[in-house]
């Protein structure tokens, strides 16, 4: 499914794309670190820590991802927005952990998704996922001076943008209240009996912790948060042999400083059944 630039509906069935709003005042960043931002906007450098290596959990979700065929360019569809109907599957999670990636190959990654204007793009985040698939193992998310962001997925040293041109993610779609804001995000395959989630997007000043949970379970995986944006990253084991598997809906919680969470991606109005 796709979406022209002025529709910020998203259906989670999509094989690429959630957008993302832009953050303020982003300081420039050195490409082979991460930036962490208090309130007050202080940054200091710091490779983003994975996210934890959570336990299995086992739901029956109650909208599924897309599959992970990559459709390109602007006007692609988000992928972090539930969808209205889909056969429920059992599934487990079996990782959420990502690793950074090394300064080096990072620039080659930006290098090969972005061309001539890599030079201009600071790295904020860079992680391997927990298990790769045949198009994806990692996603570097980088800032230029102007607060615009870039999503590049990454396979080995190459890296890739589905959206022409790659900051067509900036401001794509806000959620209410413009707490969260998405960028891209994937579900595919991942080799026998697994499968990928990927995601990303930019949070608000006022966003201290960002969690994802998965499907109908409640359970909260971290997500990697670092200079206004974050990625999250989950292998599963789907309950099902079925050839054409529909993952869960990865849903977005924000917390504030004093842990009150001030965001559900499941209660948005905005990604309600039937929009």
């Amino acid at each position: 499914m796709k979406i022209d630039p002025e529709d910020n509906r998203a259906s989670l069935r999509r094989g690429w794309g959630i957008p993302l709003g832009v953050a303020t005042g982003v300081a420039a960043l050195s490409i082979g670190a991460v930036a962490v931002f208090s309130g007050a906007g202080e940054a200091k450098p710091l490779l983003a820590s994975p996210a934890g290596n959570p336990t299995s959990a086992t739901a029956s979700p109650s909208a599924g991802t897309t599959q992970g065929s990559a459709s390109g360019g602007a006007g692609s569809a988000p992928s972090s927005a539930p969808a209205s109907s889909s056969t429920p599957d059992a599934f487990t999670i079996t990782s959420g952990r990502t690793i950074p990636i090394e300064a080096g190959t990072v620039a080659k990654i930006l290098s090969s998704c972005l061309g001539s204007d890599a030079s201009r793009y600071h790295a904020v985040i860079a992680v391997r996922t927990p298990i790769a698939s045949q198009d994806a193992d990692g996603v570097v998310v980088a800032v230029d001076s102007a607060g615009q962001y870039v999503q590049c997925e990454s396979k080995g040293d190459k890296g890739n943008s589905p959206d022409s041109p790659p900051t067509f993610i900036n401001n794509r779609l806000w959620g209410t209240g413009r707490t969260i804001a998405y960028f891209d995000s994937i579900g595919a395959p991942a080799g026998k009996k697994q499968y990928l989630m990927l995601g990303a997007g930019h949070y608000a000043s006022n966003v201290a912790k960002i969690t994802i949970s998965y499907g109908d379970n409640p359970k909260q995986y971290p997500a990697v948060m670092a200079g206004g944006a974050f990625v999250y990253a989950a292998a599963l084991s789907p309950g099902t042999s079925r050839p054409h598997y529909a993952g869960p809906s990865p849903y977005v919680h924000a917390f504030d400083a004093s842990g009150k969470e001030i965001y559900n991606q499941e209660k948005d109005p905005q990604f309600a059944d039937g929009q």
